[in-house]
């Protein structure tokens, strides 16, 4: 099993995909691809990918408009597009999965500033040791599939749902063997469960600038680095 207590450093990669799911049209947001929001200097995509990398042997970006995020893509970053176009992030779980070259793929939502890689460590030598088809964090009694663990064989699952128009990724959840990893476990070991907050408005935006505020300035954790 992976030992979580102790970070792999950033040289050292694992066999695991991690996957960045861009899609969706951000109507929340005014329109504006959360994606390509700036934190700190850089894109969130930017960011993202940095923090993958540190844990991944591989990187992939599912969107349905590759030539937006060309100029922010590193060029060892895999772009892809969904197989079933318009149905949601389901569909970019199918396109993901399907084309990931490891059996372990970390699926995350373009929306979380926060990614943890010692939180996925800790789900990923779960599901190896378990032999799960997925492993996602609980959080305040929520489930947050989107900072999650996935098997390959989870595809089929997936294709044989969105062929019959069911697109909820809740549902899918129930249909495989998953298991949740609860936020006492994540405390106990220090990770901080903030990984899991995503931005949806600009109001949730304005949030993590004044979370990244704090950081810079000293007061707060250094979220952007605790990977």
């Amino acid at each position: 099993m992976l030992d979580v207590a102790n970070p792999l450093p950033c040289e050292e990669k694992v066999s695991l995909s991690g996957v960045i799911l861009a899609g969706g049209q951000s109507r929340r947001m005014g329109g504006s691809p959360k994606a390509l929001l700036t934190v700190q200097h850089e894109k969130m995509v930017q960011r993202q990918m940095r923090i993958l990398k540190q844990l991944c042997s591989e990187v992939i970006l599912v969107t349905n408009e590759p030539k937006t995020y060309l100029p922010f893509v590193d060029s060892d970053v895999r772009i892809i597009t969904d197989y079933y176009a318009g149905q949601g992030p389901l569909a970019g779980m199918h396109a993901g999965l399907s084309l990931a070259r490891h059996e372990d793929v970390w699926i995350v939502g373009c929306d979380m500033p926060y990614l943890s890689t010692q939180a996925a460590m800790l789900m990923l030598g779960r599901k190896r040791e378990r032999g799960s088809d997925a492993v996602v964090p609980s959080i305040e009694g929520k489930i947050h599939p989107l900072h999650g663990i996935y098997d390959k064989r989870c595809v089929d699952r997936i294709s044989s749902m969105l062929n019959q128009d069911q697109r909820r990724v809740n549902a899918f959840l129930e249909r495989i063997a998953f298991e949740s990893i609860h936020e006492w476990t994540f405390e106990r070991l220090g990770i901080d469960t903030r990984f899991v907050f995503n931005m949806n408005t600009p109001e949730q935006y304005e949030q993590l600038l004044s979370m990244e505020k704090q950081t810079e300035e000293g007061s707060g954790v250094g979220c952007s680095d605790r990977s």
